[in-house]
C-alpha cells in the first residue's frame, strides 16, 4: 500500500525568532524618524515652526516632504523594499540634518555644548548603523542574483 504524504512548509522556531530580531532591530533603527514623523503629522504648526527655527524655507512644504519622506524611508527598511535605498537616504539625511541641527562647534563650552556634541556623534552612529544596513542589503541582493529588484 502507498501512503501519500504532504510537505507542508514550516518555518523552524529559530527561523521566527531570526524574523521577529530583524524586524524589531529595523523597527528600533527606525523609531525616530517614525516618531518625528506622526509628531510632526499630529502637530503642523510646531514642524513649520521647527523648519523656520532651522532657516529652512519655504516651511510648510519642507514639512510636508519630511514627514513623507520620513515614513517612505522607514516603511522600505522595515518592510524589506528596497531597503538598501531606505537606509541609504536615512543614512544621509542624519549626517545632513546633524550638521543643521547639532552645530556643536558654535557654541561656548560647557555642558550644553557637551550634550550637543554627545547628540552629534550619537546621530553619527546611528547614521554608521543604517549604511552598514544598506551594504548589507546591497550585498545580499548582489549575491542571490536580485540586484535591483524588491
Amino acid at each position: 500500500m502507498t501512503t501519500i504524504t504532504t510537505t507542508r512548509s514550516r518555518r523552524a522556531p529559530s527561523q521566527y525568532l531570526r524574523s521577529l530580531w530583524s524586524t524589531t532591530g529595523h523597527l528600533m533603527l527606525c523609531a525616530a524618524y517614525l516618531q518625528g514623523a506622526m509628531t510632526k503629522l499630529l502637530n503642523f504648526e510646531d514642524a513649520i515652526q521647527e523648519m523656520r527655527h532651522f532657516g529652512l524655507r519655504p516651511e510648510a512644504p519642507l514639512a510636508v516632504a519630511l514627514i513623507l519622506f520620513e515614513i517612505t524611508a522607514s516603511a522600505m527598511v522595515i518592510s524589506g523594499c528596497f531597503r538598501w535605498i531606505g537606509a541609504g537616504a536615512l543614512c544621509m539625511f542624519t549626517v545632513l540634518a546633524s550638521f543643521i541641527a547639532l552645530r556643536f562647534w558654535e557654541l561656548p563650552a560647557g555642558m550644553q555644548q557637551t550634550m550637543a556634541m554627545n547628540a552629534f556623534f550619537e546621530h553619527v552612529g546611528l547614521a554608521g548603523a543604517f549604511l552598514l544596513l544598506a551594504g548589507h542589503d546591497l550585498a545580499k541582493r548582489w549575491q542571490t542574483g536580485a540586484r535591483w529588484t524588491r
